[in-house]
């Protein structure tokens, strides 16, 4: 199923009515089975389901990695169903959770059935050797539009990448919706084995604690944003152990909580 279309439009400026044409991202209806039974409906961009729906079962604490038994996507005549086979404890956890979401691009708390869910516990991080200086956190913001080519073509797509010092940007997922992106890259680094203690998240969108909840299933103790953290997200992060930085552009950043893991100073930067 493709990504994007080019799609007729209609420009209007200075130099009068300029018909054309406008590349335009694909959202489509996409549904997150497990054991035969729909947990979620997401409005997503049909590519990198399998890790979409991987990342969106240990995000969201329904599965471990080694609970998941096998992923099928499977297109239908309404949109795709990811099918997901789990663990007969995993399938007797969910069941007990009673959950249920059918939820816009913009939101990532639609369906949960108890304030207690939206604002779900969470233990630390697990300790991290992670220090970065001022120039690799720059870095990490620049190495972010390179992995962005349905964001190039169509201006209408959010990304999470993950970057690691010395390594540059290991990794991005794009989406039209932020969180979505998030999931694709959690269920990329668990199918690769990657160790998120090493290196930052950095994502497009605003910071909302419900992304906040998702890095710190992921163990990740840094989170990267363009945009404003909202004052849950910056609650849970100080709880949680996580350095929230937010802000950020090609010349600067601002960081929230848990700064000591920033160098004031500019030390043997390695970006």
């Amino acid at each position: 199923m493709e990504v994007s279309r080019p799609l007729p439009r209609l420009a209007f400026g200075s130099g009068g009515v300029m018909p054309g044409v406008r590349r335009l991202p694909a959202e489509v209806a996409v549904a997150l089975s497990f054991n035969g039974t729909t947990q979620a409906v997401m409005m997503a961009t049909p590519a990198n389901l399998e890790d979409f729906a991987l990342g969106f079962a240990l995000t969201e604490g329904i599965a471990a990695k080694d609970e998941i038994d096998s992923i099928t996507v499977v297109e239908t005549v309404g949109g795709i169903d990811v099918q997901v086979w789990l663990h007969t404890e995993a399938e007797a956890r969910l069941a007990n959770r009673r959950r249920t979401m059918a939820g816009p691009v913009g939101c990532g708390l639609c369906g949960i059935d108890s304030l207690a869910e939206a604002v779900r516990a969470l233990p630390p991080v697990p300790a991290s050797d992670l220090h970065l200086t001022p120039g690799q956190v720059l870095a990490a913001i620049a190495g972010l539009p390179s992995g962005q080519p349905l964001h190039d073509a169509t201006r209408a797509a959010h990304a999470a990448g993950f970057w690691v010092p010395g390594l540059g940007m290991l990794a991005v997922c794009e989406d039209v919706g932020r969180h979505n992106a998030l999931d694709k890259l959690a269920g990329f680094l668990a199918r690769t084995g990657q160790d998120c203690g090493l290196g930052a998240v950095v994502l497009t969108s605003r910071l909302s604690i419900d992304l906040v909840q998702k890095c710190a299933v992921m163990g990740l103790p840094v989170m990267i944003a363009v945009s404003a953290p909202t004052t849950a997200a910056v609650a849970l992060a100080e709880v949680c152990g996580i350095t929230l930085i937010a802000l950020a552009r090609a010349d600067r950043f601002e960081v929230f909580t848990h700064a000591a893991r920033i160098f004031t100073k500019e030390v043997a930067d390695v970006a």
